[in-house]
């Protein structure tokens, strides 16, 4: 390797350290922190295309750039439409699902998400729980993870410590997402579009655009959050 080939491939390793960087930037932290199976293989090829442009002496930085860049142009265009068109989410990102239900593993679920038993329990223990007697819901996020609402008796302190009754643990649900009433979820509830309009009423909500996020508990009821002004 001379020195004419040493400059090139340091200018190229700089150019295409930056590039990366500035994609990360601008597609956002969440890219990181909560990486999806298809944002996950993205970053391989991404790489690869990158590695394979740096160390291949027929390509040039230009080939580099628009590798890189038209990549990014696409998974950008894919944030695009699932932040515009929510439809699209359950499509690219995938959904949650709930594998423990009511204190209740639901085989089928975890079947269909392609998960053990041993694979449950070693999830649940890098959550610091060692028993699915603790658990009242789990649900398995679409990066992987898994996140769970344990039964009051073993919130800590316990209940048992305080020697207080127990109490029944009750799973939020969501029933507007961006503005936009999410009727099955309002159904499954066992409520109806009259009940909604009351409580936005009352919550003197004028109109469902404004809301960006309500959710359901059934022992605190309904929790607004409502959308900034530009």
């Amino acid at each position: 390797m001379n020195i004419s080939n040493i400059s090139n491939l340091t200018i190229e390793l700089i150019i295409g350290f930056f590039v990366l960087l500035m994609i990360t930037k601008v597609l956002g932290k969440t890219q990181i922190s909560q990486i999806t199976p298809f944002e996950f293989i993205s970053a391989l090829v991404l790489g690869e295309l990158v590695g394979n442009a740096i160390y291949d002496e027929d390509i040039n930085i230009f080939y580099i750039l628009y590798a890189v860049f038209l990549w990014a142009l696409l998974l950008y265009i894919i944030e695009l439409i699932t932040q515009k068109f929510k439809g699209s989410r359950e499509f690219f990102e995938g959904k949650p699902s709930i594998i423990i239900r009511n204190g209740q593993i639901d085989f089928k679920e975890l079947k269909k998400e392609k998960l053990d038993i041993n694979e449950l329990q070693s999830l649940l223990r890098a959550k610091d729980i060692f028993s699915i007697r603790e658990i009242q819901y789990a649900i398995l996020e679409t990066n992987g993870a898994i996140s769970v609402l344990k039964k009051s008796k073993y919130n800590n302190p316990t209940n048992e410590d305080l020697n207080l009754s127990e109490k029944p643990a009750y799973l939020p649900v969501t029933l507007i997402l961006d503005g936009e009433i999410l009727w099955d979820n309002v159904k499954t509830c066992g409520f109806d579009e009259k009940w909604l309009n009351k409580q936005l009423h009352t919550s003197r909500v004028s109109k469902i655009k404004e809301i960006l996020y309500a959710e359901w508990k059934q022992d605190e009821g309904l929790h607004i959050v409502k959308k900034k002004e530009k």
